[in-house]
């Protein structure tokens, strides 16, 4: 095999790498957002609820010490991807303007989850370290309006008690097990 022949299969294998590892990146600074948009929503609603009969900061305490780890490796990951796109002073401006329009953005609640679901929520979440297990609910919980009820049994037990009428029907897998 001459040089001309190797260079040519090598480039041929980094342009076929190139799309995954593109959408791979794409992936994982998603993913990191989401999880920090969850921690984010979980911390402002939590503030929200205090002063009701559903108080659960201690629940998302438990939370953000169960998945401290995964949450500042998604900050982490957010500030870099922030600097890649901003510069260094920019990517920091960026992430506190993230940061303030998802608080914003949930501060009259969660769209279709309660508080007592909320607490349900942050307990459920505190039972496990797993980083894709979370970054799945991130997803799920993120949604603007409720997912429709998953068809696999539940990882964790579902949430109690009806919703009130402005919440909607309770969703009653909170968290899925795949």
């Amino acid at each position: 095999m001459t040089f001309k022949n190797i260079s040519g299969a090598i480039f041929a294998a980094c342009v076929a790498i190139s799309p995954i590892n593109a959408a791979q990146a794409q992936s994982a600074n998603e993913e990191a957002e989401n999880i920090r948009k969850l921690n984010i929503m979980l911390m402002v609603t939590s503030l929200r609820c205090r002063q009701g009969a559903h108080d659960f900061r201690a629940e998302y305490e438990r939370f953000s010490a169960m998945h401290l780890a995964t949450l500042n490796r998604a900050g982490e990951q957010l500030q870099g991807q922030l600097r890649a796109e901003y510069g260094n002073r920019g990517s920091e401006r960026a992430l506190d303007r993230v940061g303030v329009q998802m608080a914003n953005s949930y501060g009259d609640g969660h769209p279709w989850l309660n508080c007592e679901q909320l607490k349900q929520v942050a307990h459920n979440l505190s039972l496990s370290g797993d980083r894709a297990m979370l970054s799945r609910e991130a997803v799920r919980l993120l949604a603007a309006q409720q997912p429709p009820a998953p068809t696999t049994a539940a990882a964790f037990s579902p949430v109690p008690g009806p919703a009130s009428s402005s919440q909607g029907p309770i969703d009653q897998t909170l968290l899925v097990s795949e």
